[in-house]
């Protein structure tokens, strides 16, 4: 086994942008075009079929973004996806502040071309108006369910708070090693089961941010409670999950980690050429 080494800024940020890319445009899409698919019915058959995945289909597709990016980049990154895990992860000292800004506007940027890719696509389809229809979050007469602003902060709070202390706990040395992804997808499953109905389910901010200018509707005006509450929450997560659970590792990041010999083509070797087999 090589020496193991941090890629590159360039490239860290880039599979940041690619992962929040896949998040939005996996999880939003789910929801605009499949969650509520009706069947064109033929000529005499009666009424649609509707062959939508619903709400379990969604947060399936949330859960699996993460999970197949995860395992795609995550050693080059650490798969943050997302603007409050990478603060919180820097609150519990497992990520170095000075790189927080650019890993942000890395994910705020995936988030925004997701979101402008699914505005491009949905307009492929006759009728189609993007104002209320672009899966964006919010709370009041923006909420699904009709939940109030408070209700919506406190479970955008408690949920990302959970969500953080999760990736803390999956990414430690004693967790199974190869499984974090799995296990950080899953409970991005089960978030959004819980909380699809309260607020359409952030607890990302680059994710919010991401379709809410698309989806108007009021949603860019209510887009700071979708900032602030789940950084809130994945702050309290990173600075008590050492608390909690006596597992004290802020000397260990959560970055991207490759090879030397993967990262870096030594000098007088043909990039295209086929390489050696440990």
């Amino acid at each position: 086994m090589g020496a193991m080494q941090i890629p590159e800024m360039t490239k860290r940020l880039l599979a940041e942008f690619v992962g929040t890319f896949w998040l939005v445009f996996g999880g939003c899409g789910a929801a605009m075009y499949a969650a509520g698919f009706l069947s064109t019915p033929t000529l005499g058959s009666g009424a649609p079929t509707h062959l939508g995945i619903g709400f379990l289909g969604v947060a399936l597709a949330f859960g699996l973004t993460v999970v197949t990016m995860a395992y795609a980049v995550g050693h080059v990154s650490g798969a943050h996806f997302n603007p409050a895990v990478t603060i919180g992860l820097s609150v519990a000292k497992r990520f170095v502040w000075k790189d927080v800004p650019g890993y942000v506007i890395a994910q705020v940027l995936g988030g925004l071309a997701a979101g402008g890719a699914l505005w491009a696509i949905a307009r492929g389809r006759d009728g189609f108006v993007a104002e209320g229809n672009m899966a964006a979050n919010g709370f009041a007469e923006n909420s699904p369910g009709g939940y109030s602003m408070i209700a919506v902060l406190c479970a955008e709070v408690l949920l990302t708070m959970f969500f953080v202390y999760v990736i803390l706990g999956v990414t430690r040395d004693a967790a199974p090693t190869g499984f974090a992804p799995l296990a950080i997808g899953l409970m991005l499953t089960l978030i959004h089961l819980i909380s699809i109905p309260i607020s359409n389910t952030s607890v990302n901010p680059a994710r919010s941010t991401g379709v809410a200018f698309f989806n108007g509707a009021g949603a860019p005006g209510q887009l700071w409670l979708f900032w602030l509450a789940p950084i809130i929450g994945a702050a309290i997560a990173g600075a008590t999950f050492h608390l909690i659970t006596g597992v004290d590792r802020r000397d260990d990041d959560i970055t991207g980690m490759v090879r030397a010999e993967d990262e870096l083509v030594p000098d007088g070797v043909d990039p295209n050429a086929a390489r050696p087999i440990d």
